[in-house]
């Protein structure tokens, strides 16, 4: 070996190790957090659901009009527009993150026309000239040594705030056409205790015309009349109750789409759909995957990581080369010649000697907002099993209650049918007859309501269970027991 060689090595070799030493000690690296891969929802019995929510769940509803409005919202919804514009901001974070690691490579072309002062360094009175062209020409690269990996976390770092804010894109969607389904099937509902509401009054009058003349005849006491009439009272009062609902569910519903109230389709009343409850197999496994609150929180958990990653690299030296090479001349007639050419190499160490308690703090800074994000995690994730084990049993005790309530309906429909029977043999007036329409009536408004619950229940459920969202891309912290070596990019992983 050249002695020449050697003493390259050895000074090479002691700078490294100086370098080392000088630095600020680098904490230890941190271990992936543990998050659970499940949520908790041993113990609660439900009938079993077929399958989980279409990503299109609302079309399953089979009905135009709300499958109308769902899609002018996702178009025009300035809440939905918001969520689009921070993914576009993330995925543009990334790509810049992306584009500074590794080999950089810029072209320079410059001319400029300059006076030499006479009262310089060098009067001009010596070269022989004032005023001269300087051109230059050239190609810079430079390539930074990520030995220690900073530039990759820095980058998956970006990747996961991408995923994360996708994520919760889906959510505001779903929230939005969670909100949507909602408002418009309370609607529907408005409309149709509107129609009996109808139907009441009309009984309810025809029940007070009767005691008008049995009064007028001397038959009852003129209390009778005001009774009648004190119930007919409050059901105009319930009726238009109902109707101000109504009229408040479209608001709502033009405010969800971002138009006025008159800018909404006309609505037709509707039958209300059928529901079915319960919960799809395996729900407690798949359901990590399912919601997009928890996908993004679980990001977000994995950008917090690569930024204590980046964040502890910092301790360490950093290390680029620089080269130059270019046509360099005073006289545009020689600038391509051989005599113009200029080279350049540069090799730059930065050495965080006097840094340690900003990098400390840095450091303690990521580890807080990473303790942040797996609470943030953990307790996403035990809200999600609140909510979807409220919605399930729930949606459980409302079909009991359907049915208690259907054999109620079915009781008051064997009395008005027998009442209807002695008015038509002349056994009864038609004070019994309208008496038990009028009982019926509301029991056919309690199951209206019942069933209106019921269906809100089963959108709440939907919405719990992620309202068919699925994510692509896999959060790997949980099998990830120990870090990449520095350099490597994990492809799959993004």
């Amino acid at each position: 070996m050249r002695p020449a060689t050697l003493r390259l090595r050895t000074t090479l070799a002691a700078t490294t190790a100086l370098a080392l030493a000088a630095c600020a000690t680098p904490p230890a690296r941190l271990s992936p957090p543990q998050l659970r891969d499940d949520v908790p929802l041993a113990g609660i019995e439900t009938a079993p659901r077929a399958g989980w929510p279409d990503p299109r769940w609302w079309r399953a509803y089979d009905d135009p009009q709300l499958n109308e409005l769902i899609d002018r919202a996702m178009r025009q919804a300035p809440n939905l527009e918001l969520a689009r514009s921070r993914v576009q901001g993330a995925e543009q974070s990334a790509r810049l993150a992306a584009a500074q690691m590794g080999l950089s490579v810029n072209g320079n072309v410059q001319f400029s026309r300059q006076r030499m002062s006479e009262h310089g360094l060098i009067p001009s009175r010596f070269l022989g000239f004032t005023w001269y062209n300087q051109a230059d020409l050239g190609v810079q690269l430079k390539y930074d040594f990520d030995w220690w990996g900073k530039k990759r976390a820095a980058v998956e770092a970006a990747l996961d705030r991408a995923h994360a804010a996708e994520a919760q894109r889906s959510a505001a969607a779903l929230a939005l056409q969670y909100a949507v389904a909602t408002t418009y099937f309370g609607w529907q509902a408005d409309q149709a205790r509107l129609a009996l509401a109808d139907q009441s009054l009309a009984t309810q009058r025809q029940l007070l015309h009767i005691a008008r003349l049995r009064v007028r005849q001397g038959v009852d006491l003129a209390d009778t009349v005001e009774q009648a009439q004190a119930q007919l009272a409050a059901l105009e009062q319930m009726r238009t109750a109902i109707d101000g609902s109504a009229k408040v569910r479209r608001a709502v519903l033009a405010s969800l789409l971002g138009v006025a109230p008159a800018e909404l389709p006309a609505l037709q009343p509707r039958p209300l759909p059928a529901v079915a409850g319960g919960l799809p197999a395996n729900a407690s496994l798949d359901l990590i995957a399912r919601r997009p609150d928890i996908a993004a929180s679980r990001w977000q958990v994995e950008a917090a990581l690569r930024q204590t990653d980046a964040a502890r690299a910092e301790f360490f030296p950093d290390f680029s080369l620089s080269a130059l090479a270019g046509l360099s001349s005073i006289d545009m007639g020689k600038l391509f010649t051989a005599g113009s050419r200029t080279f350049a190499l540069t090799p730059a160490l930065h050495l965080p000697i006097f840094e340690s308690g900003t990098l400390e703090a840095n450091y303690g800074l990521s580890r807080a907002q990473l303790d942040s994000a797996v609470a943030q995690y953990r307790s996403t994730v035990l809200e999600a099993a609140r909510d979807v084990a409220t919605q399930a049993l729930g949606a459980e005790q409302l079909a009991a209650q359907r049915d208690q309530q259907q054999a109620q309906l079915a009781a008051d429909e064997r009395l008005l049918a027998n009442a209807r029977a002695r008015l038509r043999q002349g056994v009864r007036d038609a004070r019994e007859s309208l008496a038990a329409e009028l009982a019926l009536l509301q029991q056919r408004d309690a199951a209206t309501q019942l069933h209106a619950q019921a269906l809100a229940t089963d959108l709440a459920l939907i919405k719990a269970l992620g309202g068919g969202y699925r994510s692509d891309a896999k959060p790997r912290i949980a099998s990830s027991t120990s870090p990449s070596p520095a350099g490597a990019v994990d492809h799959e992983r993004h």
